[in-house]
């Protein structure tokens, strides 16, 4: 075993993140007698048990960032095993198997037909980013439910189905070859029609009225570059003015909210790739930061104001999917078109408010003290 004569599997794992796949294959073989035997005695027969422990490894190998306690990797494998071997019953205790699928042994054309889609279904998976591979993981292999995915996972039912969905997404055109081969197709299509649609924020603006300015209703504008496809996005009057600043150009004596974000952001040796805002649900816009962090894609869950805001300080894109574009609920209500209050305004406002607020600061400097008698 060269290197690897009795370490640990804490040691084991260590190495395999560190992308040695000798060090990963010594830690399988470790524990595969108790993966088989656990699948065995779970399935009662031996005709799946190598399905799931191939499975199960394939699974161990591309997660492997998710084992919280490495020295516990063997009970981790099991659980993983485990998890497909009850996926696995589920499906056979539905009915019988689909005449596509006759019991009959594949030929070595089909071998390796087979594992060459293996080989780049596992390649598409483990680049996917981060979050959207333990879903999927979580979900596909292991065989959980969305409610069980979002308990091993951390996170909200929710977030589980969103970032499902994303994966489908990015997986799609990759596996498009692949996926064309199987009856499933038009499911698995629709995901790979999204498509990300290049937009620019062009105005942000709100309505003239006798009430508080900052209570009244902010709107920014997205726009599709090259095309006529407008985004309105109701926001916050802090972030909405925040942004007429950034794109106006206003200077501020010390860095603001976002800077300061986007400066963390490259302290930590990360960047932004990009924002993308990704759907339209129930008049809710939705999106996500995608960081470039040194373990990898990171796709961070945003509201879209704070997202636009972080992408016009770092200079960075912003894409829609084309889907929202086309969503008839995007622009229902069209009356911001009117509202006379526009991005420059809004800039100057704020330049004039922070310019009175520092000349008080000097009149309150330089007043003299008041001494007691």
């Amino acid at each position: 075993m060269g290197d690897f004569d009795s370490p640990s599997d804490a040691e084991l794992v260590a190495a395999a993140r560190a992308g040695n796949m000798e060090a990963f294959g010594y830690l399988a073989d470790r524990h595969r007698d108790m993966v088989i035997a656990l699948a065995r005695r779970l399935l009662g027969t031996d005709d799946l048990v190598a399905d799931v422990t191939q499975e199960a490894t394939v699974a161990a190998l591309v997660s492997m960032e998710r084992l919280r306690s490495p020295r516990q990797f063997g009970a981790w494998y099991a659980g993983i095993a485990l998890n497909v071997a009850r996926r696995l019953l589920r499906e056979v205790s539905a009915g019988p198997l689909p005449e596509e699928y006759p019991g009959v042994e594949p030929g070595p054309a089909e071998q390796a037909e087979a594992a060459e889609v293996a080989r780049r279904v596992r390649e598409a998976v483990e680049a996917l980013a981060p979050g959207q591979r333990a879903a999927v993981l979580a979900f596909y292999w292991q065989g959980l439910t969305h409610a069980e995915s979002a308990l091993e996972l951390g996170i909200t039912v929710g977030a589980v189905k969103a970032r499902l969905h994303q994966a489908r997404g990015a997986l799609a055109p990759q596996l498009a070859s692949c996926i064309e081969q199987h009856k499933e197709v038009p499911a698995v299509s629709a995901a790979a029609e999204s498509a990300w649609v290049d937009a620019e924020v062009i105005e942000v603006c709100r309505p003239d009225g006798p009430d508080d300015p900052l209570r009244r209703p902010h709107v920014i504008v997205l726009q599709e570059r090259n095309g006529t496809r407008r985004v309105p996005i109701y926001a916050g009057s802090a972030e909405a003015i925040a942004l007429a600043c950034s794109l106006d150009a206003v200077e501020m004596p010390r860095p603001m909210t976002y800077q300061l974000a986007a400066n963390l952001l490259a302290a930590a040796g990360s960047r932004l790739a990009e924002v993308r805002i990704t759907r339209l649900v129930e008049g809710v816009f939705y999106a996500v930061a995608v960081v470039e962090a040194l373990g990898g894609i990171v796709e961070v869950d945003a509201r879209p104001s704070d997202a636009l805001n972080l992408a016009v300080v770092c200079g960075t894109p912003v894409r829609v999917d084309a889907a929202v574009l086309s969503n008839p609920e995007v622009d229902r209500h069209p009356e911001w078109e009117q509202y006379s209050a526009r991005l420059a305004e809004l800039a100057a406002e704020e330049r004039q408010r922070r310019s009175d607020i520092l000349a008080r600061l000097a009149r309150e400097h330089e007043r003299p003290a008041q001494r007691e008698p």
